[in-house]
């Protein structure tokens, strides 16, 4: 039985990266996917930042630029925001997880789909990787092994690194949509209580509609389809939805003996937005630097591993927490305030800010704490009673 360098859970787009860059590094890798192939639709929007596109080499897999947006108040007023140069494009996001996977094949990496990972188990020589697959037991060695299997995994639970204390859930499907142009970002209390709904147009005539909800998603998404059947904005409520559990919260420990945990399953995604590719991208890079040094000197203990959370949380701890507080702090909010500081930004008392070039589409702690010291939401947050220091 031959024994990898690193075995690699999930091959997403964090999955895939990380075995790529390990496998032009000279190491020898492993992908398990459970899917039986790459390509088909995910419970994923695919709206990523301008820097995401470059730093990573996406360019190919764009299909819009993201110039504007409609957003819709709960009493249904409409503003609409737009930006010369775009801060973000939509992706073709099934394309991105086969097209990162065909990179990591070609630097060398090994992939089995439709292999469904049971166990992990780890001693001081090695890490034992247990999976099934057409019936069969399949067992698996490797020096270490990386976590990249998206949040929900209940592997992370079974190997002492704690729990991601907080989510929520995401429904998205594909519609067909009637003369779509543009984002719309749908807020209310009636339509997703405490986050929001969109309608995102992809290719000609087709779209992705979708929304975040703590608890009855299905029964929101299906108001939500007649709500946009009604206004003419798709042609069929006959729908097929995607779920997927969404982390608003890193998990507390994200490394441990021959094991590092990445991307949705390690909790680092966006708590404002749910979005969770480039955060998933940039620790990916911190944890090929950590597991290549790793490798190269043999030392795949913790505390040699701890560099990877060292590192990660300096790069997005100030962002996770300031963007959990505001998520916190949005979801208290009635429909009648969301309402006032829509009135704000339609008044023109942000415009300079808003378009101004420091407005950033994946930094949100920044942009959150200025919000907060714009005079006019300031003095609108606290007529409306609301506290703003963060516990």
């Amino acid at each position: 039985m031959a024994t990898y360098d690193v075995i690699v859970i999930g091959g997403g787009p964090v999955g895939s990266y990380i075995a790529g860059c390990l496998a032009r590094h000279g190491h020898g890798v492993l992908v398990l996917e459970q899917r039986e192939k790459l390509g088909a639709p995910v419970c994923c929007t695919g709206i990523i930042s301008r820097e995401c596109v470059a730093d990573f080499g996406l360019d190919g897999l764009v299909l819009r630029p993201g110039n504007s947006a409609k957003v819709f108040a709960p009493s249904g007023k409409t503003l609409r925001l737009w930006r010369q140069e775009p801060p973000a494009y939509l992706i073709d996001r099934p394309a991105l997880d086969a097209a990162l996977a065909e990179r990591a094949q070609q630097s060398g990496a090994k992939y089995v789909f439709g292999a469904r990972v049971q166990n992990v188990a780890i001693d001081e020589e090695q890490v034992t990787v247990t999976t099934s697959r057409e019936h069969d037991s399949l067992y698996l060695t490797g020096r270490v092994a990386v976590l990249a299997s998206g949040f929900g995994s209940r592997l992370d639970g079974g190997l002492g690194l704690g729990k991601i204390g907080d989510f929520v859930m995401g429904v998205q499907a594909e519609v067909l949509t009637l003369g779509l142009q543009e984002v719309e970002v749908y807020f209310g209390r009636a339509v997703a209580p405490g986050f929001f709904a969109w309608l995102v147009p992809t290719t000609s005539g087709k779209g992705l509609a979708g929304l975040l909800a703590r608890r009855g998603a299905a029964a929101y998404f299906r108001k939500l389809v007649t709500f946009l059947l009604a206004e003419g904005k798709i042609v069929s409520p006959e729908v097929t939805p995607l779920f997927r559990p969404i982390p608003l919260k890193p998990l507390p420990r994200t490394y441990g003996e021959r094991l590092v945990v990445v991307g949705g399953a390690a909790g680092q995604v966006k708590p404002t937005t749910g979005g969770g590719i480039y955060y998933g991208l940039l620790c990916a890079n911190i944890a090929v630097a950590v597991l290549h040094r790793a490798l190269t000197v043999d030392d795949l203990s913790a505390r040699s591993l701890a560099a990877y959370e060292h590192g990660w949380r300096r790069r997005l701890g100030r962002e996770l927490r300031t963007g959990y507080w505001a998520r916190r702090l949005f979801e208290r909010l009635g429909d009648w305030q969301v309402a006032k500081i829509f009135d704000i930004i339609s008044n023109g008392a942000l415009d300079a800010w808003l378009q101004s070039p420091d407005l950033s589409f994946d930094w949100h702690s920044g942009v959150i704490l200025k919000l907060l010291t714009e005079r006019a939401v300031s003095r609108a947050f606290r007529a409306m009673k609301i506290p703003l220091t963060r516990k």
